[in-house]
Formats: structure tokens, sequence, C-alpha cells
């Protein structure tokens, strides 16, 4: 990979593994557009180690919250408001790692295409439209419930197919399910901290019994970068959400749609 490719794609994997905006279409047009070639195992754990990184110490104090309201819960402890909502972030982590085990080679050999993908960017952008209009906030996040988290749990599994959002599908569902803008993207931040780890951890595996050859600079840039976009993009939404609503990540998903549409006809 040149410097280059890397700055661009480390870049794109920080922003769009938190925007509602589909990080699989975004990282496919490169490769229409300028023929870069696949980055490469030892580049995908890069960037997962730099998002992950960002969205933990974002969150670091809810984090540490939570896993001390949990570890005391499962020691016998009283159930409070954080160690419920870490009961539930696990709940809602279970639908994407089965569906994952369960389909991720037919959808690797069968959904990467660029209609799928240009057909979901579309799609679910719309949907997130009608949540953001349609939806009433008015649940606190402490009231979510198991059953809530689950359903929101299932969204996220389907954004396994490319083009969904990660982000944007499990703030859809939050919303719908009444949390408010700042709530569902919290939630679906917070959500999106097991199941990076769990998808980093299996490229890792993967880099180490491959055998592929490590380019450590593009692993240093690949972090770093991924980290800081990523570190960015989170401050800036979750300050900007309540103010600017769904509606120009919808605009985005629709022209980004359109883009990818000139590729199939």
């Amino acid at each position: 990979m040149t410097l280059l490719e890397i700055i661009v794609l480390a870049l794109i994997q920080g922003l769009t593994e938190f925007l509602p905006i589909s990080s699989s279409a975004h990282l496919i047009l490169p490769s229409q557009l300028l023929g870069w070639n696949d980055q490469g195992l030892a580049f995908d754990v890069a960037v997962h180690v730099g998002s992950l990184a960002a969205v933990v110490i974002y969150f670091r104090k809810d984090v540490v919250e939570i896993l001390s309201a949990w570890f005391k819960n499962v020691s016998g402890g009283e159930s409070t408001d954080n160690s419920r909502l870490g009961w539930w972030v696990i709940l809602a982590t279970i639908p994407a790692l089965l569906f994952g085990l369960l389909f991720k080679d037919i959808i690797e050999l069968y959904a990467r295409s660029i209609a799928v993908i240009a057909t979901t960017t579309i799609v679910f952008g719309l949907l997130l439209w009608w949540a953001d209009v349609k939806a009433k906030a008015h649940l606190e996040l402490k009231l979510l419930g198991w059953q809530k988290a689950l359903i929101i749990g299932v969204a996220q599994a389907i954004a396994m197919i490319p083009g969904t959002s990660r982000s944007g599908i499990t703030i859809t569902a939050g919303l719908m399910l009444g949390l408010n803008k700042s709530n569902a993207a919290r939630f679906s931040f917070l959500l999106s901290i097991p199941i990076i780890l769990v998808a980093g951890s299996y490229q890792t595996f993967k880099l180490v019994t491959s055998g592929e050859l490590v380019d450590w600079a593009a692993i240093f840039w690949g972090t770093g970068l991924s980290f800081i976009s990523a570190y960015f993009c989170i401050y800036l939404f979750l300050s900007l959400i309540e103010k600017i609503g769904m509606l120009p990540f919808v605009i985005y998903r629709l022209l980004l749609g359109a883009v990818l549409v000139t590729f199939i006809v």
C-alpha cells in the first residue's frame, strides 16, 4: 500500500465506523474508482485497534462505571442502572455474534457486490430518515429494558450485510424504540466496543495464522489515523446530533447510493 492509500483508507474507516453512512459503501469506492488493491489483514487489524481505542477512550468514564457495576452485580451486589446497561450491551451483542458465525461465509460470497451495497445504502438510509421523523423520544436509556436492547442487537446483526451501516441501523432501531438521538447514538457506540473487539481479535487470529508479512509503517499510520478520525467523529457527532438530526446523513446516503448505482447500469 502507498502512503496515500493508507491515509485515505484509515481516515475512511475511522469516520465511517461511527457515522450512520456505511463503511463498506465507502471502502468499495477507492477500489472501483482508483483500482486500489485490498488493504490486507494487517491493515484491517490496525484500523480496528484504532477505532476501538477511540470509542473506549471517549467513553472511558462510562466504560469504567458500567464494568465496575456489572462485576459487582455478578459477584452478588445490587442491580444498578449501570450494571443493567452492561447486561444489555452483552445481550445485544449476542445476535451479531451468532449471525456472523452462521452466515459470514455466505455474506462474503454473495453480498459484497456493488448492487447489494447500493441497495442497502439507500434503503436503510430512508429507514433512518423515517425513524428520525416519526419516532417519539420518550424513553431514558436507563429504562431501555432487555427486550428493546435485544431488538437493537438484532438490528446490529443485520448490519453484517454490506452497506447497511452498524451505527446507522442501531441508531434507527433506538429511535424507533423511543430513545432520543443522543441516547440512541450513545447506546450504539457502547455496543460497538464488544463487536469491534471481537472483529479485531478474529482478524488478528487470521493474521497470525496466515503468515502474512506485516508492513509496520502501514500498521502505525493505520492505527493512528483511524484513532484520530474516529475520536473526533464521535465527539462531533454527539455534539451536533440533537441540532442537525439525521437528515444530512440520509441525504448523503442517498447520493452515495446513486453514485454506486452508476457502476451497475
